[in-house]
């Protein structure tokens, strides 16, 4: 019996290339995201590659009754979902906490932790029903090392490392496996976002070393995934071999 993904955010970065890796292993895959064209596109392209099932859900993952409406119209298999990925998240701004804008903290709060609640709320007692389930959650090293000017993101994946031991201890008796992946620099549309799609700023995020591929984060929550029943791999922190900390690039020294 083919097993199902639910993976947030997977329009584009970590989470297209996540759907990309579970197509590949022929897991039938509940893609969300907030560009309806693209989770359409791509659907097409995986049943089309790899004969598997795929359900989109169009909707902004830090509105809790969009949310609520999207997951709840899951039917029949579609609630049999054995992997959950909380991957959905972003970066607005790169200010100093007196500079910082109210509309950029707000947008990170509802996203990375909001959007990460409502979602493993709705999702976990299906998986409590069935008697397992997996729920990986993308953390980041700015949810163990706080940089200058992340001020607010850093928070909120600090808040993403504390949820995840926090739903590890309550998923235990239910034999639900809790992970996270905690990636360092990663050249996605992930900066781009964070500077308001300017192209040039976000491409010099990236300058004069190698960051890791969204590909290379996908591959990571595969093994994870892949693991035996017993075996949970907690916390996974994936850098490129280039970055140290969030500090320390190659470049930089």
């Amino acid at each position: 019996m083919s097993k199902t993904v639910l993976i947030t955010g997977a329009t584009s970065g970590i989470g297209e290339a996540t759907t990309r890796r579970f197509a590949k292993e022929g897991y039938n895959l509940i893609m969300t995201g907030r560009r309806a064209e693209r989770l359409d596109v791509l659907a097409a392209e995986l049943m089309e590659n790899h004969g598997v099932k795929v359900m989109t859900l169009n909707f902004d993952i830090s509105k809790r009754s969009e949310v609520e409406k999207a997951i709840g119209s899951l039917t029949g298999v579609w609630r049999t979902i054995d992997i959950l990925v909380n991957n959905a998240g972003l970066a607005a701004g790169l200010d100093p906490i007196q500079q910082g804008s109210f509309e950029d903290w707000e947008q990170m709060i509802d996203t990375n932790i909001k959007g990460l609640l409502y979602v493993t709320r709705l999702v976990a007692p299906m998986m409590i029903e069935k008697g397992n389930g997996h729920i990986i959650n993308i953390g980041s090293i700015a949810g163990k090392e706080v940089y200058a000017k992340g001020n607010v993101y850093s928070a909120t994946k600090f808040s993403v490392d504390a949820l995840t031991k926090a739903m590890r201890i309550d998923m235990l008796q239910y034999g639900i496996r809790i992970s996270q992946v905690c990636p360092g620099a990663v050249e996605t549309e992930f900066s781009e976002v964070r500077f308001k799609g300017d192209k040039q700023t976000a491409a010099n995020v990236y300058k004069g070393y190698t960051p890791l591929t969204a590909d290379d984060v996908a591959e990571a929550i595969w093994w994870i995934a892949a693991r035996p029943a017993h075996v949970n791999i907690n916390d996974l922190v994936i850098m490129p071999a280039s970055q140290a900390s969030p500090h320390y690039h190659f470049k930089d020294l």
